[in-house]
């Protein structure tokens, strides 16, 4: 006899540490759908509508961190409070002491959640004791909604912004779930005008967003978690097993693994802020097409790095100091953009090694200031696209030991003779990985294209699309959902 075991059900409703809630899986979907039928019936009740979006955000984080949703809590009062303060306050010392506050609550919070065991690391090795290593949960997003947080005492504090004064609008505002745990980072000023606007879903708005989820979840679910659980993971876990030719297409593939998974969340928070009549700016903007490094962080992760231009970049001086001093603006403000990503010197290394090209450019440009012509536009593609490719090594990399493998076996071991058995061994991987890189390097119009056709479809062909690339991610998909790679940031 069939008997209904309420217990399981409830168990789905619980934080399990191995099984977080991210887009790309079954759970979310059975949740979004709950959430998104009482968020359309609360629409007309704008208060009420901003109170249920942001309880299911703060239990959207409680399913990807656990308990540690009451640190997302105590971050929101803490700062809608010193934000309130430093507009209320008479003199700018005392704006200036508030704001400081701010910075050491939110970088304090991340510096000991992210940074401790690093810090003790590079404390034994100069002292000769062991220190650490401490058990300390890395809160997810914990990286993104700091900055966010940060970015708003800022603006109130330099008069950019006015100050909230309903607690649950600025807690919407930080925890609103689509983007929280891994960006793009949005802005207050982006944000916050849309809070009280009358929630509106155009035709076209509902398009695009239903197809920049299809479209997210393909590069996610598909190409990014086929690439990488098929090749990369093998060639990063052991190089010195494989070839160079191996390695190389093991790097290749870590460039398109990492531009999949990262835009394709990107893309379902831009797609699912639409459908609840909310716009994110763009994260991400064809990024291999770049001709120079600078241009290469004008289209990647656009959110972070306008955040590190205006509120690190533009305050150390930017390029109003001289070029010496803008060269070193550019390395300090790459090395903590490293920094920002993970706690290991390998992050150092990839900022730092950015920022460096990213002076020699300025540098070159003050040298050769006229536009380059076709042939050395080419070149630049080439060179940029190679010299990313090399920095993802220290990114991806578990250690540097890893690195100097991979580049050894590169260099030195490389048997472009086996390029045959390659190619038919890795049969799947190279499609998809073409695949990838054969859709990055379309023309924009060709995406507005697509989006015009998914909005012109009918209501019920949308959701025969939708349902079309689920079926497609489940056939394809390893057998355990694979967590956002900038989840851990």
């Amino acid at each position: 006899m069939f008997q209904f075991d309420f217990s399981k059900i409830l168990d789905q409703f619980t934080y399990h540490p191995e099984a977080p809630l991210i887009f790309s899986s079954g759970v979310f979907l059975f949740f979004f759908i709950g959430f998104f039928a009482i968020y359309r019936a609360l629409i007309p009740h704008e208060r009420a509508r901003i109170i249920w979006a942001t309880l299911f955000s703060v239990y959207f984080y409680y399913k990807s961190s656990g308990i540690f949703f009451l640190l997302l809590v105590v971050s929101v009062i803490l700062d809608y409070n010193l934000a309130r303060w430093i507009e209320q306050a008479e003199d700018k010392r005392s704006k200036k002491i508030l704001l400081v506050w701010s910075l050491i609550a939110n970088l304090g919070m991340l510096a000991y959640f992210k940074y401790t065991n690093y810090f003790a690391e590079l404390l034994s090795g100069l002292t000769g004791t062991a220190i650490g290593p401490f058990d300390i949960f890395l809160p997810v997003g914990i990286s993104f909604f700091t900055f966010q947080s940060l970015s708003y005492t800022i603006d109130v504090y330099r008069g950019e912004l006015k100050a909230l004064h309903n607690i649950w609008d600025y807690a919407f505002f930080v925890t609103f779930f689509p983007q929280m745990v891994a960006g793009p980072i949005v802005r207050a000023v982006d944000f916050l005008p849309q809070i009280h606007r009358p929630v509106f879903v155009s035709r076209e708005d509902f398009g695009r967003g239903v197809y920049l989820i299809c479209a997210g979840l393909f590069k996610k679910a598909i190409i990014s978690d086929y690439i990488s659980v098929n090749f990369v993971e093998r060639i990063f876990e052991s190089p010195q097993v494989y070839s160079g030719l191996e390695n190389l297409f093991g790097v290749y593939g870590y460039a398109m693994q990492i531009y999949c998974d990262f835009s394709g969340y990107t893309d379902m928070a831009i797609g699912i802020g639409l459908l609840l009549g909310y716009h994110f700016p763009p994260n991400f903007n064809s990024p291999y097409q770049s001709l120079s490094l600078t241009e290469f962080w004008q289209r990647w992760h656009i959110s972070l790095s306008t955040w590190l231009r205006d509120y690190l970049y533009i305050p150390l001086g930017g390029n109003r100091k001289g070029r010496i001093r803008t060269y070193i603006n550019l390395m300090l403000t790459m090395l903590l953009g490293g920094l920002w990503h993970g706690a290991a010197t390998r992050f150092i290394i990839w900022g730092g090694l950015h920022g460096s090209l990213l002076a020699l450019e300025r540098w070159w440009k003050g040298l050769f200031p006229t536009s380059p012509g076709f042939w050395r536009r080419t070149l630049g593609g080439v060179l940029t696209f190679h010299f990313v490719c090399f920095c993802w090594i220290f990114f991806r990399a578990e250690n540097l030991d890893i690195v100097t493998s991979m580049l050894h076996q590169i260099f030195f071991d490389f048997r472009p003779e086996i390029f045959p058995d390659f190619l038919n061994g890795y049969a799947a991987v190279i499609f998809w990985m073409t695949l990838g890189y054969g859709l990055h390097m379309l023309p924009v119009s060709s995406e507005k294209w697509a989006q015009g056709l998914v909005t012109s479809l009918p209501l019920v062909v949308k959701a025969a699309l939708i349902t079309l690339v689920i079926m497609l991610v489940m056939q394809i998909k390893s057998a355990e959902v694979q967590p956002f790679i900038y989840f851990q940031f």
